[in-house]
């Protein structure tokens, strides 16, 4: 009954990026009673899944990317001989499993997957617009916050917003206090995890010395560059091959 699986052959190239995004977050947030505008305990949580997603899922992406409840992870190399259906069907699996240990549910979650095929140039492109969707997620949940904490329902907040510019979000939220040019970097720009060396010491078990090595591991940092700034073009140009 092979022959009946729909796609079941349908393999990729790399490079390309995988976009994981939560299914129905907005009532996981409710449930949760997750701090407005931002949370820290979830946006930790998000990341850590990204970590592991990075370093422990097997899958082994170059890097990973998240903000909010997206995750967008880059392969140089496939995993599951590059098949779409595993692509997607296991990290999304994988990162809904992590997550639900991350925060301590004890109901499902879910993620869905896409395949976004890129070459170096559009890899970057890419990530830059992710990013610029961070930032516009961004002063939305100010905007949003600082209208209800006026006393408007979310619903009627965000009606109010429909339609404004950034420079009237800035404002609005300027008004009420906040200054969305200091407000934490992950916040505004996202979280992005790589690989990085990273200098390791153990006891030689023949010798007994202490002795160091670099080893590579899979960092978050949430303290990024702006990707079309010449500091984060350079730090993908790590990244991406042939950038």
């Amino acid at each position: 009954m092979r022959e009946r699986e729909i796609f079941a052959a349908l393999t990729a190239l790399p490079p390309l990026y995988v976009r994981l995004d939560g299914r129905a977050f907005h009532r996981l947030a409710r449930a949760l009673e997750l701090a407005r505008p931002f949370d820290q305990g979830f946006a930790d949580a998000m990341a850590t899944v990204a970590r592991q997603l990075a370093a422990d899922s097997g899958a082994s992406p170059v890097f990973a990317y998240t903000f909010s409840d997206e995750i967008s992870c880059f392969f140089t190399e496939l995993p599951f001989g590059g098949r779409v259906e595993k692509l997607d069907s296991v990290l999304a699996a994988f990162a809904a499993s992590a997550l639900t240990i991350e925060l301590g549910l004890t109901d499902p979650v879910a993620f869905d997957a896409r395949v976004v095929f890129v070459d170096p140039a559009s890899a970057f492109a890419y990530l830059a617009g992710r990013q610029a969707e961070a930032w516009r997620n961004h002063i939305n949940a100010y905007a949003q916050a600082v209208l209800v904490g006026d006393g408007l329902s979310p619903r009627e907040a965000a009606a109010r917003l429909r339609g404004l510019a950034s420079p009237a979000l800035h404002e609005l939220a300027y008004r009420h206090g906040v200054n969305l040019a200091e407000t934490p970097a992950w916040q505004r720009r996202g979280t992005l995890v790589y690989r990085r060396p990273v200098e390791v010491s153990g006891r030689d078990p023949r010798t007994g010395e202490v002795a160091t090595a670099i080893r590579s591991r899979a960092m978050i940092d949430r303290d990024l560059p702006l990707f079309n700034s010449e500091e984060g073009r350079a730090l993908l140009a790590r990244l991406i091959p042939g950038l």
